[in-house]
C-alpha cells in the first residue's frame, strides 16, 4: 500500500522538489497551500493532476499554519504516514517587518501541527519532519556548526524557528512521537524565490547580460554562506524520516563562500569578469573583461553596487555546516557542488529572460516571479 505524505509549503522551492521526489517513490502526496490573490502554483504545475482522474497521487488543500482548525481537519482527512512541515515566512529581512506574523506562522504553526497529530491519536502512525534552519546559529559560537553547537538566533525568523525546533524536541520526548528537525543550511535552485540573494544575483546577471538591466544592488558582500542544491537537501529530508530512531540532523555541504564570490561566479557564466573596488557600502563591481556573445557591455561599467537598505539590523556573518552525522548515519552526500549550482541557476535565468525579451517585443505582458 502506498505511503501518504502531507507537505506544507508545497508551492515553495523545497515543496516542489520534495513533492516530485515523493511521487517518484510512489507516495500519495497531499499538499497544503495558502489561499492568495495569485494562484501561485508555477513550481508544481507540471506535477498537478486533475482531481477527476483516477488514481490521483497529488491533491492540494487550502490551509494555513495560523489556523489550527484547518490543520486538524486536513490531517484527520488525509491520515498521513509522514508530515513535512516546510511552510514558513522564510525571508529573514521581512521577518523584522512582520515579527508577530513570523512568530505565529513559523513558531506556533509548528506547535499546531504537532498538537493536531497528538489530539488525533496519530503519534504511533505519523512521522513529523520540521524544516529547521542554519539561521538558528546566528552569532556563531563555533565553526563549523553541528547538531551540538549552541544556538544564537539573530532575527525574528530565527527566533521563531528556534521555538519550532525545541517544541519538536519536546513533543518527541514528552509523547514519544517520531518528530525530528532537519537543520538545513542555505540551499538554492532555479526555483528559488527572487528576493533571496542567490536568485536576485542570477536574475540580475542574466538581465545585465541581455541588456535588460544596468546594475544589481546587494547588501553585505562579506557574508559567508554554506550553499547547496535544494534537490540534494529534499532527499536528506526524506532520509531523515526513514531512520529507525528519530534524531535531528545538520544538512550542509561543509563549504562556505562569500556573497562576493557567488557574484563573481555568476558573472563568469555569462562571460563577464568583474573587478571589485571600494569597501563596505562603497564597494562596487566593475566590468573588467566582457566576452558575452549576447550583449557587449562597455569595459569599466559599474554593474554592482552595495545598498545599506539590504543590510540586516543584526547581521549573520559566517555559516558553515558540519554534515558528518548525516553522512555517516543517512549515507547522504550532496551530488551538486557550488559551480554546478551557479551554472544551472544562471543558465535557467538567461533562458527565462530571453523568452521574456522576445514576448515583450511582441507586445505580451510577462509574469515570471517566484515568492
Amino acid at each position: 500500500m502506498a505511503k501518504v505524505a502531507l507537505v506544507t509549503g508545497v508551492t515553495g522551492q523545497d515543496g516542489a522538489y520534495l513533492t516530485d521526489l515523493l511521487l517518484k517513490k510512489g507516495y500519495i502526496v497531499h499538499g497544503v497551500k495558502r489561499r492568495s490573490s495569485l494562484f501561485n502554483t508555477e513550481r508544481i504545475d507540471h506535477l498537478y493532476q486533475d482531481p477527476h482522474e483516477q488514481n490521483v497521487h497529488l491533491t492540494l488543500h487550502y490551509g494555513d499554519l495560523t489556523d489550527s482548525t484547518n490543520l486538524i481537519r486536513i490531517i484527520q482527512e488525509t491520515q498521513p504516514d509522514e508530515i513535512y512541515n516546510l511552510a514558513a515566512m522564510s525571508h529573514v529581512h521581512v521577518s523584522f517587518e512582520t515579527p508577530e506574523y513570523t512568530a505565529n506562522a513559523d513558531g506556533i504553526g509548528t506547535l499546531r501541527i504537532l498538537e493536531a497529530v497528538r489530539l488525533l491519536g496519530l503519534t504511533k502512525k505519523t512521522k513529523v519532519y520540521q524544516a529547521s534552519t542554519s539561521e538558528l546559529y546566528g552569532l556563531v559560537q563555533e565553526v563549523p556548526q553541528s547538531e551540538k553547537t549552541p544556538f544564537y538566533p539573530r532575527s525574528p525568523y530565527a527566533v521563531a524557528k528556534l521555538y519550532a525546533y525545541w517544541i519538536t524536541v519536546n513533543y518527541r520526548e514528552a509523547y514519544n512521537m517520531y518528530a525530528v528537525n532537519g537543520i538545513l543550511f542555505n540551499h538554492e535552485s532555479p526555483l528559488r524565490g527572487e528576493t533571496f540573494v542567490t536568485r536576485k544575483i542570477t536574475r540580475g546577471v542574466a538581465k545585465i547580460a541581455l541588456g535588460l538591466q544596468d546594475k544589481i544592488f546587494l547588501g553585505n558582500l562579506d557574508a559567508q554562506r554554506d550553499w547547496g542544491h535544494a534537490k540534494d537537501y529534499v532527499e536528506a529530508m526524506w532520509l531523515i524520516l526513514q531512520q529507525e530512531k528519530p534524531e535531528d540532523y545538520v544538512i550542509a555541504t561543509g563549504v562556505t563562500t562569500p556573497v562576493r564570490e557567488f557574484v563573481r561566479m555568476a558573472f563568469d557564466e555569462v562571460g563577464i569578469e568583474l573587478e571589485f573596488k571600494g569597501k563596505d557600502e562603497n564597494e562596487v563591481g566593475i566590468v573588467k573583461v566582457c566576452k558575452n556573445p549576447e550583449f557587449q557591455i562597455e569595459i569599466g561599467k559599474e554593474v554592482l553596487a552595495v545598498d545599506k537598505r539590504y543590510y540586516r539590523p543584526t547581521e549573520v556573518d559566517l555559516l558553515i555546516g558540519d554534515p558528518t552525522k548525516a553522512q555517516k548515519q543517512l549515507n547522504w552526500k550532496p551530488k551538486y557542488d557550488l559551480p554546478a549550482l551557479v551554472k544551472e541557476m544562471v543558465e535557467n535565468d538567461v533562458d527565462l529572460f530571453k523568452k521574456e525579451k522576445l514576448l515583450k517585443q511582441s507586445g505580451y505582458y510577462v509574469r515570471n516571479q517566484f515568492e
